[in-house]
């Protein structure tokens, strides 16, 4: 099968195209035929070299979308739609850069759809992230006020979405003006340009800062994120788009504010369950859940594909198409 190899770290040029054999699944394991595959930049880290626990060579890609081909002692049949997601894809074995993946039943949720393969490979990932941060790590209720720092990220325009269905008010942020009219489009109330110190702005229209806080940029943003919460709010630290991993010289009894509780999420697939994915997949379906789709590639263009992640260009979700049919 063709495949995305990478044998060492390195710029995007590191990511090679190769012949490589076709996998074969054993007992409780999914050979997944893949039709399309969303990046992420988790894949982009690992790549760079920036994951010391994945070992090389090997194929990146933490989620697909594509049809069953074998799945011996599984409920699973030849034919079916289905989603993997995480669960050691393209980390601890080989994941979806290719045309085939083969990964442990627990990864694999069955969907009923008739969307078009590069919709539905935007979904699995971003959804499961969005509403693991929302439910589980945030525990978001109606009425409460949500700041989303990295609005117009995949994951930041899912959470949008989910976050205004459960009746929350959505302050989101970007460094760019441009993107300002995007963010309003998918159903934000109020935009915020981030400069890197947003917390004056936040306390300017709610004075007593925001209930909840879900930080996608990481540890850049993190400190100030902590100001812009209201006493006994949350911030929920799942991205890491400002590409840093730690926190020089945190000193938490001055960087954390009275009573703010500060949380993590790095869920698995284990934090969804096949219904909810089946509702969100039925409502994009229905045209009332919106899937904000950047860019499609080729498998044979992810040097381009990975080039354009890392230039933090893009308004929505990257998808590889891996098959038409």
């Amino acid at each position: 099968m063709k495949a995305i190899v990478l044998e060492h770290p390195g710029d995007p040029t590191a990511l090679q195209l190769q012949e490589i054999a076709k996998p074969s699944p054993r007992s409780g394991w999914v050979l997944i035929k893949i039709k399309a595959f969303g990046l992420n930049r988790s894949e982009m880290f690992t790549r760079q070299g920036h994951s010391p626990g994945v070992q090389l060579p090997r194929v990146l890609g933490i989620e697909c979308v594509g049809t069953v081909e074998a799945a011996p002692d599984t409920p699973f049949q030849p034919g079916q739609k289905v989603a993997a997601i995480m669960g050691g894809m393209g980390r601890a074995f080989n994941g979806s850069y290719a045309e085939y993946t083969c990964v442990p039943q627990a990864c694999v949720f069955p969907i009923e759809t008739h969307l078009d393969w590069a919709v539905l490979g935007a979904v699995p990932e971003m959804f499961q992230t969005a509403y693991g941060s929302l439910i589980s790590g945030l525990g978001v209720q109606a009425g409460q006020t949500l700041l989303i720092r990295g609005g117009t990220s995949s994951v930041g325009i899912a959470a949008t979405h989910l976050a205004k269905e459960l009746g929350l008010t959505v302050i989101a942020t970007t460094r760019n003006p441009s993107k300002a009219a995007a963010l309003e489009a998918n159903g934000v109330d109020r935009v915020v340009i981030d400069d890197g110190a947003i917390a004056p702005a936040i306390h300017q229209h709610f004075p007593n800062g925001v209930d909840r806080v879900l930080e996608l940029v990481g540890t850049t943003t993190l400190l100030d994120s902590l100001q812009c919460a209201t006493p006994g709010g949350i911030v929920c630290m799942t991205g890491i788009l400002g590409n840093a991993w730690t926190l020089n010289n945190f000193s938490p009894m001055d960087a954390i504010p009275h009573t703010v509780r500060l949380t993590v999420y790095t869920g698995e697939s284990k934090d969804l369950s096949v219904e909810h994915l089946q509702r969100f997949i039925e409502g994009v379906q229905a045209g009332q859940n919106r899937v904000n789709i950047d860019r499609i590639f080729r498998l044979d263009e992810i040097v381009e594909a990975h080039r354009y992640m890392e230039s933090n260009q893009a308004k929505g979700k990257l998808v590889v198409l891996v098959d038409k049919s």
